[in-house]
């Protein structure tokens, strides 16, 4: 099959707006997981977050890490830069074997139910003093799938903490549907286009660091941001997106999906293949 391998990291509004969705929070209904406790389910219910979670050893991550350089390297020596390496499992295959992860998939499964596909990864990569911040915002604004099901797992390639610039989330956001949003001003040095004003107003604010190979889940709903690194250290994150495979995907986006645990209907989700470490 030939696949797509390229899409917007951010698409236009319009185009979202053509898709009619089903928009609010599906708590999880998992009664025996398999990863989480119980009283992690319910946490993630009431808050729509969990961190951390445990991954990958100091070794494994050293030897991502180590990959990632590369990788950074060549991206950034053919015109890129250290945000946009997107749709990354389409064309790194050690980025696809991430995304499938069997830990990484258990907490999913445990949050979303037997049949869960993944669809996304994007290296969120601030490098020293960049100036960048990825403002307040809710994953779903850019998504055009239904209904809002999907989820986000954080992945600490670098350690992640106040200093250099970590995930920050207000909990219980998640339970207010979708929000009504602002452009960024031009000079905002927003990663993103986009910013939910006062999010106060929708839940508890957190600051959520993490260690180099944790992760953290997010509902796609959560309002969430990060402010900019000032340290000397690069803060990278790898983003790996996740729904549960009655999930609908428009603009073509159904062709990035991975079946990570259990099934899915082909016809829905036709599966993307592994590529080859040099991206073919």
């Amino acid at each position: 099959m030939n696949q797509t391998k390229d899409f917007d990291i951010i698409p236009t509004r319009e185009s979202i707006a053509s898709v009619e969705r089903d928009i609010r929070f599906f708590p999880s209904q998992t009664q025996s997981p398999h990863w989480l406790s119980l009283d992690q389910i319910a946490e993630w219910n009431e808050t729509g977050y969990l961190c951390p979670l445990d991954v990958y050893n100091d070794n494994e991550i050293a030897d991502i890490r180590a990959y990632f350089d590369e990788l950074l390297a060549d991206v950034i020596a053919q015109g890129g830069n250290s945000y946009s390496i997107s749709s990354a499992h389409l064309k790194h295959g050690r980025v696809w074997d991430m995304l499938t992860n069997q830990r990484i998939a258990g907490y999913v499964s445990d949050l979303l139910g037997e049949n869960v596909v993944g669809w996304g990864s994007h290296f969120f990569c601030k490098m020293p003093h960049d100036g960048k911040q990825v403002d307040w915002h809710q994953d779903s604004s850019f998504w055009p799938l239904t209904p809002t099901k999907a989820v986000t797992v954080w992945l600490a390639i670098d350690d992640a903490d106040e200093e250099n610039g970590c995930m920050e989330v207000y909990t219980g956001s998640h339970t207010h549907g979708l929000l009504d949003f602002d452009a960024s001003d031009a000079d905002s040095n927003n990663v993103l286009d986009q910013v939910v004003k006062n999010p106060e107003k929708y839940g508890k604010w957190r600051r959520t660091p993490l260690r180099a190979g944790q992760v953290s889940i997010h509902s796609d709903l959560l309002v969430h941001g990060s402010m900019p690194n000032n340290s000397d250290r690069r803060r990278c994150g790898l983003t790996l997106r996740y729904c549960p495979a009655d999930v609908h995907a428009y603009l073509g986006w159904n062709q990035k999906g991975v079946v990570v645990h259990g099934q899915a209907n082909t016809t829905d989700w036709p599966g993307a293949d592994r590529p080859n470490e040099n991206g073919a």
